[in-house]
């Protein structure tokens, strides 16, 4: 009995293990395209905060917009760049995309849940580009005053974030199943959260009434987290707080993710693929 229970224990981890691995060998197999999609992902955060900084600024480089000097905010800017790659990923389109053809039908047929296998193909892309992260990070500890333990606690925060980016993308994805055109859906998804996360603006900017949005949803722990962190501006016990409050959102959305399966699927008719 043991052994079995060994056995299938063992099981379990090796094929998570080799669908991280194989995520990885697949971003590198395309490294070009993997480049190219770091950087294209990167240059439009960037150069919209940039241009809004020196409009802002322009006349009066010393003044104060929303709290922040024009020093802050550019620190701000170059170190969300860091976490903005590590949010993400078109694992939820893809999903839609093998509901909608009839694909999905070749994954139900593997004794591993279609969902779960995506999302550690996915992540396995996503922890190759935490270690460039990682790396650009600690050459940008030699230049700036971010300490490297505050980049690594960082970094982590982002990766779980990007747990819950998932979860909930994998949960609206679900509605291919009721509505041919959900990807309408996850486009919408997107917009919003780009805008909640803190990938355009830090979301200290937002006035204060309207503050209870943002902080009521988790999509802060994507990018805006990880980026006071890194900065210095939350300080271990608020990373722990905010780890915790993460872990809590993936449990929930991860029982949203197993209802919404649960009952889709059983209008699945598979046809195409």
């Amino acid at each position: 009995m043991k052994a079995q229970l060994k056995s299938g224990f063992s099981w379990m981890l090796e094929w998570r293990l080799a669908t991280i691995r194989n995520g990885m060998k697949d971003a590198i197999a395309y490294r070009g395209d993997f480049i190219v999609g770091l950087v294209g992902s990167a240059v439009v955060p960037v150069a919209i905060q940039l241009m809004l900084w020196n409009a802002v600024f322009k006349n009066n480089p010393e003044s104060l917009f929303g709290g922040m000097s024009r020093s802050q905010l550019l620190a701000y800017t170059w170190t969300s760049l860091l976490f903005t790659q590590i949010r993400g990923g078109d694992y939820d389109f893809g999903l839609i995309e093998m509901i909608r053809t009839g694909t999905l039908s070749n994954y139900m047929l593997r004794p591993v849940g279609v969902v779960e296998f995506i999302f550690y193909q996915g992540i396995g892309e996503k922890l190759l580009t935490a270690g460039v992260c990682m790396c650009l990070g600690l050459v940008a500890t030699f230049f700036t005053p971010m300490a490297v333990t505050n980049l690594i606690l960082a970094i982590l925060l982002a990766i779980l974030g990007n747990i819950i980016h998932y979860l909930f993308g994998a949960a609206l994805a679900s509605v291919a199943f009721y509505w041919e055109n959900a990807f309408a859906v996850l486009m919408v998804k997107n917009m919003v959260v780009s805008l909640l996360c803190g990938e355009v603006i830090p979301l200290t900017l937002v006035p204060e009434k309207w503050t209870f949005i943002w902080k009521s949803l988790p999509f802060y722990l994507y990018v805006f987290g990880p980026s006071q962190v890194a900065l210095g501006i939350w300080d271990h016990r608020m990373w722990a707080i905010q780890m915790g409050i993460g872990c809590s959102w993936v449990l929930v959305f991860w029982i949203l993710l197993k209802l919404s399966w649960g009952f889709s699927t059983k209008r699945y008719q598979g046809i195409g693929g």
